[in-house]
Formats: C-alpha cells, sequence, structure tokens
C-alpha cells in the first residue's frame, strides 16, 4: 500500500510539473508599448499672513482618484544638489513646533504651515522663497516596495528627472 501511495504521489507530482497556469496581470508598465508616467511638479512658496500661510495649485487635468500625491521640500543644498525631504516636515523651536505640511483633492494641492507658533516671528529663511516637490504617483505603483519619504527612490520608480518637474503658480 505504501509503494501505491508512492508512486501516485511522484506520478503527481511530475503531472502538475508540466501544467500553467493562465498570465498574471502586467507590471506597472502595463501592456507593451504602454508607459505609465507620474506627474512631476515643482512649486516655489512664499508663506505670508496674506495667503494664510499657504500655496493652492490646480491640477489640470484632475488626477485619478486613485492616485497618491506625494510632496517634498528642498531642505538645504549640499555641494550643489539639492536635499530633499518628504512632508510633513518638523521644526522645533523655543517659541512653539512648525510643521510644513500638505494636503490633496483631485483638483488642486495645498502645501501649508501648521503647527502651534505665531507664524509671523519666523524668520524669512522659513517662510520664503520655499521650493517644493509634488509627485503623482499612479495607482499602479501602490504594490511597489519602496519608501515612499525616500525623494532618490521615488523619482528613480517613476523614471522622473530634474527637468520633468513642470513649474506652477499658485491660485490667485
Amino acid at each position: 500500500m505504501n509503494r501505491y501511495l508512492t508512486i501516485f504521489a511522484l506520478i503527481g507530482l511530475l503531472a502538475f510539473q508540466a501544467c500553467e497556469g493562465p498570465m498574471g496581470p502586467p507590471g506597472p508598465e502595463g501592456a507593451p508599448g504602454v508607459t505609465i508616467v507620474g506627474e512631476a511638479f515643482e512649486v516655489e512658496v512664499d508663506f505670508t499672513s496674506q495667503n494664510g500661510y499657504e500655496g493652492i495649485f490646480d491640477f489640470q487635468p484632475a488626477i485619478l482618484e486613485s492616485d497618491v500625491v506625494l510632496a517634498f521640500i528642498e531642505w538645504e543644498t549640499s555641494n550643489n544638489q539639492s536635499v530633499w525631504r518628504a512632508l510633513p516636515q518638523t521644526v522645533f523651536f523655543n517659541e512653539g513646533v512648525l510643521m510644513y505640511n500638505y494636503d490633496f483633492t483631485r483638483s488642486d494641492f495645498r502645501i501649508f504651515l501648521d503647527g502651534p507658533l505665531n507664524f509671523s516671528t519666523l524668520g524669512p529663511e522659513w517662510t520664503q522663497d520655499q521650493v517644493f516637490r509634488i509627485v503623482v504617483v499612479p495607482a499602479d505603483f501602490a504594490g511597489a516596495r519602496i519608501d515612499w519619504t525616500d525623494y532618490e527612490g521615488v523619482t528613480r520608480l517613476l523614471g522622473l528627472e530634474d527637468g520633468d518637474f513642470y513649474k506652477l503658480n499658485p491660485k490667485n
């Protein structure tokens, strides 16, 4: 009996080894000849009391409901290269906490100062000429194994280079 069971198990293994299943779903590149590209924007914001310490920008056209928006701030430059940090970004002062933050809808995104701090006491190095990069990540990349706070990794995954970031002006 044990010998018959071993023979059936061996035949079963050989039979299933030759089987092929249906083709799985396409990867992030989609069908041959189709390239999925994330949109990328660069904006400069002056945070003032007149604009409510925020900048609001339109997506033209609106993004898909399934897309995700990531935001990065140019934190500093090192050896003539920008150092990008993911938002939200927090800075601690003796007077309180400052956060650079963002939110988005399908039609626009907003970058704003947040936190329990009197923003009018901040120096221009914290409020003027602040550069942000916004990356719209298509839903096709949702399952990618990546640190979404890593600017270099995100741009590499999406195939973005510095020239791919379109400059936007805030809404009036």
